[in-house]
């Protein structure tokens, strides 16, 4: 036995039944059978079938089971459903079982951006089996159905040549009151075929010839040689009669058998449009998911090709600042071992050695050579700068570099 509440077999009362009611609809209830598996989704094979008006997508084929455990308390589990069930306003986990209580909310599916609450809510409850309606499930209508297209009543051979040994005028009158027991017309020709297949093979005048002394009180001398003859002319009846009441019947079932399958058919293209047209809505959902995503792309796509703009742009400005403020006016290259004069103009510490050999002056503003003092901090930025620039600029930097070296040494 489950807790006060639980939903069990032991708990519920004779003419009391566990259902799962949907909120703000008390006239829909699931309903739930002791030692039954239900399933409920939007697919074919499930107990209660589901089919959303605002989202079809939302209750996934199979989205969730429940059955009742060892001890009898009904389970619900996540059925691996795409939006998910929430028992109590918490989701589930998919594939793990969770025991439900009466009055726990469960929800299939989650609510529209619109909206504040999902389109499937239920509650689980506790209702009188006979005084409430619950949602039929699936098989049971289609039982249902296929039991309106049957028909009322089909007559076999034997019973039909048990009809026809009675005699054309009884066959007669037993036809018409089965027709009226099965609330099934027979068609007017076939009906009028029989009736005048019955009265050629009677004659009135015989019949009435033959003697009775219960109907009439008077006897009637009737010459033995007509009664042979007529007692004759009915026995070769009856067997014609018999068979061509048997080849109508047989024309009618067979007409039966041809609208059922007509009728069977006409559902399975329905069940086929139905198809076609939730995978029609699928696709488009594809398409516009398709269409984000392509959006998503280009749009990285611009602002990748920004960025690169960006940044061809920079170096751009980066040569041109290396170009013009930091080469050397001497040699026409970046600074090599860059110093700085009294006067504040920078040189590379070969060029200006090489030049103070001549004159003792600044090559720029002529004034005169006092002292020089070596610039790191250019030396730093200039080698930070050229690893940014081609491979060419680079080795031809070193190659720069290790030539004065060789004639310093010298």
């Amino acid at each position: 036995m489950g807790e006060p509440g639980s939903l069990v077999t032991g708990d519920r009362a004779g003419g009391r039944i566990w259902c799962l009611q949907r909120v703000g609809m008390n006239a829909e209830k699931l309903l739930l059978k002791d030692g039954k598996e239900v399933t409920v989704g939007r697919g074919f094979g499930v107990t209660y079938q589901l089919i959303s008006k605002l989202c079809p997508l939302m209750i996934s084929r199979n989205h969730c089971v429940l059955k009742q455990n060892t001890d009898g308390q009904w389970t619900i589990m996540d059925n691996k459903s795409l939006n998910g069930v929430w028992l109590n306003r918490v989701r589930l986990e998919p594939l793990k079982v969770y025991s439900i209580h009466k009055g726990d909310h469960i929800q299939l599916g989650m609510p529209l951006e619109n909206k504040e609450n999902a389109e499937y809510e239920y509650e689980v409850a506790e209702e009188d089996q006979e005084r409430n309606s619950y949602l039929t499930p699936k098989s049971d209508q289609k039982m249902e159905k296929n039991k309106d297209l049957r028909t009322k009543r089909k007559f076999s051979l034997d019973e039909l040549e048990g009809l026809g040994a009675e005699g054309p005028s009884n066959l007669k009158s037993r036809i018409t009151k089965m027709s009226c027991e099965s609330d099934q017309p027979v068609k007017s020709h076939g009906k009028g075929e029989v009736a005048s297949q019955s009265s050629e093979y009677l004659d009135p005048k015989l019949t009435s010839l033959e003697p009775s002394e219960k109907t009439t009180g008077i006897h009637v001398s009737v010459p033995a040689k007509v009664v042979e003859l007529h007692h004759k002319k009915q026995k070769v009846s009856y067997p014609l009669a018999s068979q061509h009441i048997l080849e109508l019947f047989k024309g009618l079932e067979k007409e039966q058998g041809e609208e059922d399958l007509k009728q069977q058919l006409a559902q399975t293209l329905q069940e086929h449009h139905d198809l076609m047209e939730e995978l029609n809505h699928n696709k488009k959902n594809l398409e516009a998911v398709l269409q984000a995503k392509n959006k998503e792309l280009e749009q990285t796509k611009e602002e990748k090709e920004k960025v690169q703009a960006q940044k061809e742009e920079i170096l751009s400005h980066l040569n041109d600042v290396l170009e013009n403020e930091l080469q050397c006016i001497i040699c026409s290259e970046y600074f090599i071992e860059a110093v700085t004069l009294n006067c504040a103009h920078s040189f590379c510490s070969y060029c200006i050695n090489e030049w103070m050999k001549r004159k003792i002056e600044c090559p720029i503003c002529r004034k005169d050579i006092k002292f020089k003092t070596r610039s790191l901090v250019l030396d730093s930025c200039i080698s930070k700068m050229v690893d940014n620039l081609s491979s060419e600029v680079k080795e031809r930097r070193i190659v720069l570099i290790g030539e004065r070296k060789a004639k310093r040494l010298s």
